[in-house]
């Protein structure tokens, strides 16, 4: 998020960029369930509680906006609004996966990552090229040399490789707790680049159907790197 702190905080926004847990400086529970998205979604309320604040506007992007929708899912009097980029919403998500041999085949890493031990090893092999490869996916330019480094020492901290992954782990044996209802009634953009190498654009507007007071803005040159590749736009 760096090219969007500094710009939020002078407009007057008061700007929390968090490691969400497992990555990075952040704690590093054991344990699969330590990262179930009903667990993630309670670290984000607890950041807005330690903010003093009751409510905050939330933006997420991949990971960070699985978490993010489903915050808004769970918590709608704890959101003022809510910004997702290019994760679609987790119902979505996984009923789409399911069904669309495009997506399933896209998401081949998902059924990978379920194995013990062995995508730890994967993903640090030959220097972390697992992982480089996926950044470079966006469009040529975005992440330079110096970049990739910090993402490197991010992933080389203590424990972070069994974290990360065991977020992908947690997706599937510790499912979301089942809610009355799954709409999104808080305000919600969705952006989304529609080059992205992961995930279908139509999961976007799939998901716009499960909001109140949605809007999707598609970005038709930009990849999974959004707002890396197009700050001031995203912005």
């Amino acid at each position: 998020w760096r090219h969007q702190i500094d710009a939020l905080a002078e407009a007057g926004y008061y700007v929390w960029a968090p490691d969400q847990r497992g990555y990075n400086l952040s704690d590093k529970p054991s344990g699969i369930s330590a990262y179930s998205l009903d667990t993630l979604v309670a670290d984000i309320i607890g950041l807005i509680d330690a903010a003093g604040r009751q409510k905050a506007i939330v933006v997420g992007h991949d990971w960070g906006a699985a978490v993010a929708w489903w915050a808004a899912v769970t918590y709608p009097d704890r959101i003022e609004r809510l910004t997702v980029l290019n994760v679609p919403h987790p119902v979505v998500m996984k009923q789409f996966a399911s069904r669309n041999l495009g997506q399933m085949l896209s998401s081949w890493y998902i059924g990978f990552f379920q194995l013990p031990k062995l995508p730890e090893l994967l993903v640090q092999l030959n220097n972390w090229r697992f992982l480089k490869q996926a950044l470079r996916s966006s469009r040529r330019g975005t992440f330079s040399r110096e970049d990739i480094q910090h993402y490197q020492q991010a992933w080389a901290q203590p424990g972070a490789s069994t974290a990360m992954i065991n977020w992908y782990r947690a997706v599937l044996r510790s499912p979301m707790k089942r809610q009355p209802s799954v709409r999104v009634t808080v305000p919600t953009l969705i952006i989304w680049g529609a080059k992205d190498a992961f995930l279908k654009p139509e999961m976007a507007q799939l998901s716009l159907t499960l909001c109140d007071n949605g809007r999707l803005v598609y970005l038709e040159n930009a990849t999974h790197w959004v707002q890396h590749e197009e700050p001031d736009r995203v912005t």
